[in-house]
């Protein structure tokens, strides 16, 4: 009698079934590549937990085998942390399936969630209790929220509301030997001993596989106003912002830098998009100010704000939206400037963020140095003004664009994109440089994952990365937990 041979897929297969692992190859090309395609791994089988239960029985088995996990939510992220690597040896854990509201208390403004729900299933959730879940982002319409905590996610609401991480009242984990770490609490003042949630929002599953979590909800919003201005420059962008929180009673939620290129992508690009102003700006604020009163004359007040600032030469126009048609019109713009960027062609991403007080010197320093050193490239620089993030990012020219569907100059784009990946390294630790001048981050939002290893150790200190190793090592002993994302190698 000739024996199947007795390898670690076999044995995920016989012991869970076709329902909980699969090795179809179409489902495993689908989870094998990253979001922006930079990495193309190999998995060994994909697994497909239904309940917290299935997720401990998953793991309890990896860690007696030491098979890799690769958790994975929406693969929406940009930096490769839910990729598994080209071993072929590597288990991903989709938790696509664990996608249901376990309760939401509106009286306590919570709401608890299984990791596998998408961010905008939450924020709907949320407002049918006439709730508000804040985490906003581009990708909230697939992005599910274990990646969300994963990676710590920032989003548009973080001046008022905070990150990710200002957003969780309780976790479920489940450990990488199979225990489960059961802090799905709902209070907001727990001091008996380490807060070990923290550990694991931002970990991007190197310490274990977040399985639902208990999220703050607040009181809706009634009352919002919405502003798309036209500036000179960043400093008057901060200037604007120091004037929106005093006069608005510190009501402000957004405020979103927008540079002329980024507003001309997305008019190139993105379909039923038109420019809120008449005359071009060298750059622009999207800024909403929101009020749970349903009476509050929000967009009088930011109406006197704007008309001030304007007679003060500190802005030189704006429009405010009249409806939420004219307020979705704003937000489409900031929100599709990544996809924008894309259709554009190849791009080298800056994730940062610096003192607030900084920004003008930082963006006016860098941008010299591209133009310097990168002629051929347009530099995007865009992003979260009011909390300090900016995405810094330096893409290909297609100058012989003209509008959607005509003809490029291949010969041009491919000189230009090859040149910015030859020297892309180079690019990224020049304006990281400039970054840590400023005590600054280069990681704002987006995490580490496997794209940003070396940058983490060039610019943490040795202290600093020897601790993260040892809670590493406690929590995931054999080094089965995501591999080679945000610390290199396997313990």
């Amino acid at each position: 009698m000739i024996r199947k041979p007795n390898t670690p897929l076999s044995q995920l297969v016989e012991l869970f079934g076709p329902e909980l692992i699969t090795t179809d190859e179409i489902a495993l090309e689908a989870i094998n590549t990253d979001q922006r395609k930079i990495f193309k791994g190999k998995a060994l089988a994909l697994a497909l937990p239904k309940n917290t239960p299935d997720i401990i029985k998953i793991l309890k088995f990896c860690y007696a085998q030491k098979i890799a996990v690769v958790p994975q939510g929406g693969n929406t992220g940009y930096c490769g942390a839910a990729t598994p690597d080209e071993t072929g040896t590597q288990l991903v854990l989709s938790l696509r399936r664990m996608n249901k509201v376990r309760s939401i208390d509106p009286v306590n403004n919570s709401i608890v969630v299984e990791a596998g729900c998408i961010l905008a299933d939450v924020q709907r959730a949320a407002e049918e209790v006439d709730r508000f879940f804040p985490l906003s982002l581009g990708a909230e319409g697939s992005c599910q929220i274990g990646g969300n905590l994963s990676t710590n996610a920032g989003g548009v609401n973080v001046l008022r509301y905070g990150m990710t991480r200002d957003l969780v009242l309780g976790l479920e984990v489940v450990l990488a030997d199979g225990r489960v770490l059961n802090k799905l609490t709902a209070l907001r003042k727990d001091n008996t001993g380490y807060d070990l949630r923290h550990l694991f929002i931002g970990a991007e599953g190197t310490l274990g596989v977040i399985s639902a979590a208990c999220l703050k909800l607040f009181s809706a919003p009634k009352s919002i106003a919405t502003a798309f201005v036209a500036i000179p420059d960043v400093n008057a962008a901060i200037k604007l912002l120091t004037k929106l929180r005093s006069s608005s009673g510190d009501l402000i939620s957004s405020l979103e830098l927008i540079p002329h290129i980024g507003l001309e992508l997305v008019l190139k690009h993105i379909e039923n998009t038109r420019a809120p102003l008449v005359i071009p700006s060298p750059w622009y604020v999207l800024c909403e100010i929101t009020s749970a009163q349903v009476t509050e004359p929000l967009v009088q007040r930011l109406e006197e704000i704007l008309t001030a600032a304007l007679k003060n030469g500190l802005i030189s126009d704006a429009a405010i939206a009249q409806n939420e048609r004219e307020r979705q019109a704003f937000w489409r713009i900031r929100k599709h400037i990544p996809e924008a960027q894309r259709h554009e062609g190849h791009s080298i991403k800056h994730d940062i963020s610096v003192p607030i007080n900084y920004l003008p010197s930082f963006v006016k320093q860098a941008s010299a140095w591209v133009a310097q050193n990168v002629p051929e490239a347009l530099l995007v620089c865009y992003g979260h003004v009011g909390d300090g993030n900016l995405h810094f990012n330096i893409n290909e020219r297609r100058e012989n664009n003209q509008r959607k569907g005509t003809n490029q100059n291949t010969l041009a784009n491919n000189l230009t994109k090859d040149y910015l990946v030859a020297y892309e390294a180079n690019i990224q630790r020049a304006i990281h440089d400039f970054v840590s001048s400023y005590n600054g981050s280069f990681s704002a939002e987006h995490g580490i994952g496997k794209l940003k290893v070396d940058e983490l150790e060039h610019y943490t200190e040795t202290a600093e990365l020897d601790m993260m190793r040892s809670i590493k090592k406690i929590f995931d002993p054999k080094g089965i937990m995501n591999p080679g994302k945000v610390l290199r190698g396997h313990n």
